[in-house]
């Protein structure tokens, strides 16, 4: 098979997990507890993944100019489009919260396609890193893949309970996140065959700036909403998170 389709494979898979947690948070009434708790340990997750994983081989593919570069553009390209969206419709900022933050569309026309595009915008940056892993060694970082859908599970679940406090169907809460995990795994091939013939440092710049669009998400939206309702509890819980990314990066090693 070849490679291009085999990172778009792991990008569907991670992205999969959205429609898990949209599963849950849509037909089930989880508490909003529970749903902050899973939100800090997805950002554990990522938080780990990004800095022992993403950062450290960026830094040993192109050095630390190429990887602080990267870094720092990712946060100013992420929070510039998140800034656009947000002032073209206010909803999209509460597009990861799963009480009655969310904007109904009677009340805000536009919000869910807004909402939708905000968690598209999310997303990207976590499957290209998963089409770009597979460069060099030919194969995918699983810790890349494992800390994306474990990520995804509480964002799907969050965000599509807000969709049904906001009254939204089912038939478009499943469209959004079916789509997106279908556009996951597309950027994530995408990914691949865009730099399969870049050079070390332009794909180090590209890992460590999906890096930074990653965390500047987490300081955006996650770790707020979990903070939200989980308060004392979220950095704790985000510690686990945390651990088990990094113990998964060990024993891949």
């Amino acid at each position: 098979m070849p490679q291009s389709l085999v990172a778009g494979f792991w990008g569907l898979l991670a992205g999969s997990a959205l429609l898990l947690g949209a599963g849950v948070g849509y037909f089930t009434r989880v508490p909003q507890r529970l749903v902050a708790a899973i939100m800090a340990f997805g950002a554990g997750v990522l938080i780990s993944a990004l800095a022992f994983d993403l950062m450290d081989e960026a830094y040993h593919r192109g050095g630390f100019v190429s990887a602080a570069a990267g870094f720092i553009g990712g946060s100013i390209v992420y929070t510039a489009a998140n800034l656009l969206l947000t002032r073209v419709h206010r909803g999209a900022k509460h597009r990861k919260r799963s009480g009655d933050r969310q904007p109904t569309e009677s009340d805000h026309p536009g919000s869910g396609l807004a909402i939708a595009v905000g968690a598209l915008l999310d997303g990207i940056p976590e499957s290209i890193v998963i089409g770009v892993s597979l460069l060099g060694g030919g194969k995918v970082s699983l810790v890349a893949v494992v800390a994306v859908f474990l990520s995804n599970v509480p964002e799907g679940l969050s965000s599509s309970a807000g969709m049904r406090t906001a009254h939204r169907s089912a038939r478009y809460v499943f469209s959004v996140w079916g789509g997106i995990a279908l556009i996951s795994g597309f950027a994530a091939l995408l990914g691949y065959l865009v730099f399969a013939h870049a050079s070390a440092n332009v794909i180090a710049a590209t890992t460590a700036t999906a890096a930074g669009a990653i965390l500047t998400m987490l300081s955006d939206t996650m770790i707020p909403e979990a903070f939200e309702v989980a308060h004392d509890f979220t950095g704790i819980i985000s510690v686990v998170g945390f651990l088990v990314a990094f113990v998964l990066t060990k024993l891949g090693g």
